[in-house]
């Protein structure tokens, strides 16, 4: 059955006392205010801690709802989500804190989005709930962060474009990170390290995070081989050196899901990969084999027990972040190259105007439960969706109208 339309709140923010969730409560409070057409509540685990928040917020944040929910309390989880149309999840690491969440979302038809960049989670709660959640008509949308809509949407963007232009998808998409700057979270650290960890233990789970397709369905496989860039590379577009990007490993998995969503939209033959722009001459060449030695360091250490005590010393705890300035100081520039089968080339870029991982994220998971809310049809299919296969048109409208995003075309040829 498809749950009812008749609940008590449009949204609620699950985990509002975390770092990111607080920064989304604010953008919602700012947006939305209290008791206005948007009817929405926070949720956590302490009563006091989401007190505290909304004393924070401004001017009659005294009216808005609290609901109170464990994350390992199926009952409580379940009675919350009866409660509301969408759960705004922001409780991580995902694969030790999320399931029952989404367990209870399925169950109850609730629609349901986060910003989990933790494919080896996505591809378990596929494999678990994905049946059920067509039967209960719940769509359930991960990435609904940095990791991974300007990739996904940027792909989307740039394929309506080249559909329009050259009469076919480009076959071939490359992202490149030409700049961003902006701060880690201590909950983004601890969800790599839990990756890093898990893969470490597990043989099976390392071949699966390296198949580009791991949270495709099964069908959905190309002969083409990915590209994949390990390490210091030249790039001819744009005569810069890259490096890897830490991302890649999920927003290249959530592009081709979208794609197979979209019944191979983009073609069966399609290849993605992403990489950062490291600079011109010696200098950027250095910087590329610095990167990528870094995170070959960074993941070689969290995954080794001995030394993972010593990275957690230096990284930030779960709930520091940047501060509310360097948030703002953020921002972000990704350039988009996509080639058709024939060779016609375009190039787009998504830009982004605050810090990549916090302030952009939070209004990117807001609109992005904004639009499961109020913007897709009522009768759209339940199950597990990606942001472009599922929010598309609507969502990019709400980015570039309310989230500070932009996606243009800069050059065809």
């Amino acid at each position: 059955m498809t749950k009812s339309t008749e609940t008590t709140y449009d949204l609620v923010v699950f985990g509002a006392t975390s770092f990111v969730g607080q920064i989304l409560t604010q953008y919602l409070f700012d947006s939305c205010g209290v008791a206005g057409e948007v009817t929405w509540a926070i949720a956590g685990r302490s009563e006091s801690k989401l007190a505290e928040l909304k004393s924070g917020l401004g001017a009659n944040a005294s009216e808005l709802p609290i609901i109170l929910a464990d994350a390992t309390d199926d009952d409580a989880l379940k009675t919350m989500c009866e409660q509301t149309r969408v759960v705004i999840s922001t409780v991580g690491p995902y694969a030790l804190y999320g399931e029952p969440l989404v367990k209870a979302c399925v169950e109850t038809g609730t629609d349901y989005c986060d910003l989990t960049g933790e494919v080896q989670w996505i591809r378990r709660m596929v494999d678990r709930y994905e049946d059920q959640a067509k039967k209960s008509g719940a769509r359930i949308v991960h990435c609904c962060g940095f990791d991974s809509i300007p990739s996904d949407m940027g792909v989307w963007f740039l394929q309506q474009q080249a559909e329009k232009t050259f009469g076919e998808p480009c076959l071939d998409v490359r992202m490149r990170v030409k700049v961003a700057k902006g701060g880690l979270s201590g909950g983004t650290v601890a969800s790599m390290m839990n990756i890093a960890k898990e893969a470490a233990a597990d043989p099976k789970l390392r071949k699966e995070l390296a198949n580009p397709f791991s949270i495709c369905p099964p069908e959905h496989r190309s002969t083409v081989r990915q590209p994949s860039l390990k390490g210091a590379e030249f790039d001819k577009t744009f005569n810069v050196w890259l490096a890897p990007f830490v991302m890649s490993s999920i927003n290249t998995r959530v592009v081709h899901r979208s794609n197979a969503m979209q019944s191979a939209r983009y073609g069966k033959e399609f290849t993605y990969d992403e990489a950062m722009m490291t600079g011109t001459g010696t200098k950027g060449r250095l910087t590329a084999y610095g990167i990528t030695a870094a995170l070959a360091g960074f993941f070689t250490a969290s995954a080794i027990k001995p030394s993972r005590w010593l990275v957690e010393r230096f990284v930030p705890q779960p709930g520091e972040g940047p501060t509310p300035e360097a948030q703002k100081a953020g921002f972000y520039d990704l350039r988009f190259v996509g080639r058709t089968q024939d060779g016609k080339t375009m190039i787009t870029k998504v830009t982004g105007d605050a810090d990549p991982g916090y302030g952009s994220t939070s209004k990117m998971l807001g609109e992005a439960g904004m639009c499961l809310a109020f913007d897709i049809p009522a009768d759209q299919a339940g199950g597990f969706w990606t942001p472009a296969s599922v929010l598309n048109d609507k969502l990019l409208e709400r980015l570039t109208s309310k989230a500070g995003l932009t996606f243009e075309v800069v050059e065809t040829r």
